[in-house]
């Protein structure tokens, strides 16, 4: 079978044994650290990718993505509900009335966001129908002062799916006593698990409860709105806000977690970055054992020339052996990133429940996310070959202006 000198020779000094062993050895450590170069970053990114997405998925799923409020109860919602519906970046509309409280229950109290909804409006712009673990959203019905709460809130205060929860409002009312915070009992209806810090946060009654409580007309504060792309939402809600009349404000997403975003965002570009300088440190590697392999084949380099290789024939030859070097090194590490990324959620989470380490309580999900992004794989594998590459270029170009006559006159 033909093949072109130089690949016949270059690979033959690649599968070669050497005489000069720390030569093989710098040539292995510029191959392993190729390898854990780019094993590393690839994993490290199909993590942060997960971040980006649990954020995206679940807390926007969860909270609004967009909403347009208005200073007074807005008693015929539904009317301005199907207007802003038909923006075309709108997917969907729900009514909302928003309020704070504490929930006390067997001596404990917890903090939380309320939110009034109507559960046919709520399918069209949340998640948490997809993730309730009992009962369900439907049980939300006008007069019966249900609540729906996350699983973290009722694991804290011990409470289950039927049980009475006291909600107290900031709000106080004169009584002969003096004045006291208002007190409502509710009756749990529903029990979600999304998997994040908001299920720890945010309870869900009826949107006329909430009216009741809050002593309004029935009605909602405003109307909560999902994107087909959360990206445009702030400019979405602005534009839709400038066609209704006065009194109406818009808000979005990125004023309660545009900070987390961008934070990932800052984090993943730092991290590829510094990660990067490990697949071109092994890199340079590669050019330090070439230069090596260089000098101690300079006899072999003459005896070639004498016999009629080229300049371009010998560039050629250490070009293959610091490629396969390269190739060797790229896609050892990409099939170990690839294996690592699909596992170490699991990995990590086993570590974190045997040892009770809690590494995710300063998260807004309480384990770690992966997702493994083939773009990013291939733009690793492609910038690592390309370095790997590069760096055989000055090498090769060494060992074509090898000098036969000087490079045979002590052998």
């Amino acid at each position: 079978m033909f093949k072109p000198i130089s690949l016949y020779i270059g690979l033959r000094y690649t599968r070669a044994r050497r005489s000069n062993h720390f030569i093989s050895f710098i040539a292995l450590v510029s191959m392993i650290g190729l390898t854990l170069g780019v094993a590393v970053l690839i994993t490290v990114l199909s993590v942060m990718n997960g971040f980006d997405r649990e954020l995206k998925n679940r807390v926007l799923g969860m909270i609004p993505q967009a909403t347009v409020s208005s200073n007074q109860i807005l008693t015929d919602w539904p009317t301005l509900a199907e207007k802003i519906k038909q923006h075309p970046h709108v997917a969907g509309v729900a009514p909302f009335t928003q309020l704070q409280g504490m929930l006390t229950a067997q001596g404990q109290v917890a903090g939380l966001m309320v939110s009034g909804i109507d559960p046919k409006y709520e399918r069209n712009v949340s998640i948490i129908q997809n993730h309730m673990t009992a009962g369900s959203i439907d049980n939300l019905k006008k007069g019966d002062f249900g609540i729906v709460l996350g699983k973290q809130m009722t694991d804290a205060l011990g409470l289950g799916l039927g049980d009475n929860v006291t909600l107290v409002l900031p709000e106080a009312t004169p009584s002969p006593a003096g004045v006291v915070p208002r007190f409502k009992r509710f009756k749990i209806v529903g029990i979600f698990s999304i998997g994040a810090e908001v299920d720890s946060t945010m309870g869900y009654i009826a949107l006329n409860d909430a009216s009741t409580l809050l002593r309004l007309p029935d009605g909602a504060q405003g109307i909560r709105m999902k994107m087909d792309d959360i990206f445009q939402a702030p400019v979405v809600a602005n534009e839709i806000v400038r066609d209704l009349p006065p009194g109406f404000y818009a808000s979005d997403w990125t004023y309660t977690q545009g900070n987390l975003f961008n934070a990932i965002q800052m984090e993943k570009a730092m991290v590829s970055l510094l990660l990067f300088l490990i697949v071109l440190v092994a890199a340079f590697n590669i050019v330090s054992s070439l230069v090596m392999v260089v000098t101690d084949k300079k006899a072999d380099i003459a005896i070639l020339r004498t016999l009629g290789a080229s300049p371009a024939t010998i560039t050629k030859i250490f070009m293959v052996q610091g490629t396969v070097i390269g190739v060797i090194g790229t896609v050892s590490g990409a099939i170990l990133g690839i294996i690592f990324a699909s596992s170490v959620s699991n990995i990590v989470g086993w570590i974190n429940n045997v040892l009770g380490l809690h590494l995710f309580d300063a998260y807004f999900i309480n384990y770690l996310p992966s997702y493994l992004r083939w773009q990013d794989v291939a733009v690793i594998v492609t910038v690592s070959l390309v370095l790997s590459f590069l760096a055989t270029v000055y090498p090769a170009l060494r060992a074509a202006k090898v000098q036969p006559a000087e490079a045979l006159r002590y052998e």
